[in-house]
């Protein structure tokens, strides 16, 4: 496939998608009854949820200097803020091209070479990849009766069981075959594998690691603190803690399958809290709301950021 029109189906794909998905958002609750929704938000709530969602961008900004460090630089604290919010928006307009643009920004204004920024934000992915999954097996954990409880209501158990077995033993048969891989996809999939193994190990042996972990804890318990802090906005809304940590999960994965989230963002999280009974119309509202914030942050920050970048450094 020609490389531009691969760009190009990878950037409308999810634009067409998310579109469908904000009609398909309109069938489950009308427009109208969604603004009285966003009309009567407690917006004390929606402000302190952004507020958390601020102090999780300025962590992975301070973050980043403790991966550029053992390369001999030091970029300004202010210019890895700037990169990151213009990292954030320009996803919501060509999602995975936020990493090349923040990437970009330290070549033109710290000299720092392309290949080692972008080097190091692929490192921070994998480890906040590991985050999600350890946010998943601790969700998993607290509500492993419900689950169980959920799926054996829904699934005959032989089909489960025959289910496990064919993805344990085509597991098994996938990973011997990519192991032997020497070219074509499943070479791709081996060295993706290698380099996530590679990211982790390079975590691990950084001077300030420590550091670089507690940051990354802290980052993701304020995306946590953001989410569960804005419930209280919708009126009414009462969310178990497993639903909340379940409706995270859900919106995280909708914010990577769309342009950040874009129609999906809503009915995942709505979805995830039906599960637990939570009402759809107020469940879908809250997703709203929350997607609404966050992109409205992003938005505004990360444009801000575009400004200030070139007057911060006006000498270059």
């Amino acid at each position: 496939m020609n490389y531009n029109f691969k760009q190009i189906v990878q950037t409308i794909l999810p634009l067409l998608l998310g579109g469908f998905l904000v009609g398909y958002l309109f069938t489950i609750i009308p427009p109208a009854t969604l603004f009285e929704y966003f009309k009567k938000a407690n917006y004390g709530w929606v402000v302190l949820g952004l507020f958390f969602g601020v102090l999780s961008h300025l962590s992975r900004a301070y973050r980043w200097k403790f991966m550029l460090a053992p390369m001999g630089y030091q970029p300004k604290f202010a210019n890895s803020i700037l990169a990151v919010l213009i990292g954030y928006f320009v996803n919501l307009a060509i999602p995975r091209a936020g990493e090349v643009s923040r990437a970009t920004v330290m070549v033109n204004y710290e000299n720092i070479p392309f290949e080692k920024g972008f080097g190091t934000i692929v490192a921070e992915r994998i480890a906040d990849l590991i985050m999600m999954f350890i946010i998943m097996g601790i969700t998993l954990f607290f509500q492993f009766d419900f689950i169980i409880e959920l799926v054996l209501k829904n699934f005959d158990p032989v089909k489960i069981g025959l289910l496990i077995t064919a993805v344990v033993g085509g597991t098994i048969i996938f990973i011997f075959f990519v192991k032997k891989a020497t070219k074509g996809f499943l070479l791709k999939i081996k060295n993706f594998v290698l380099s996530l193994v590679e990211g982790v190990l390079s975590i691990l042996k950084m001077k300030k690691k420590w550091a670089f972990l507690f940051h990354t804890v802290f980052i993701w318990t304020m995306y946590v603190a953001m989410f569960w802090i804005t419930i209280p906005a919708i009126e009414g809304l009462k969310v178990p803690i497993g639903a909340v940590l379940v409706g995270f999960i859900a919106g995280g994965f909708s914010i990577a399958a769309t342009n950040g989230g874009i129609g999906l963002y809503p009915v995942a999280v709505a979805g995830a809290f039906q599960l637990f009974g939570v009402l759809e119309e107020p469940a879908t509202a809250f997703g709203s709301v929350m997607w609404a914030a966050q992109t409205a942050m992003i938005i505004v920050f990360g444009g801000l950021a575009f400004l200030i970048l070139p007057i911060f450094n006006k000498k270059k």
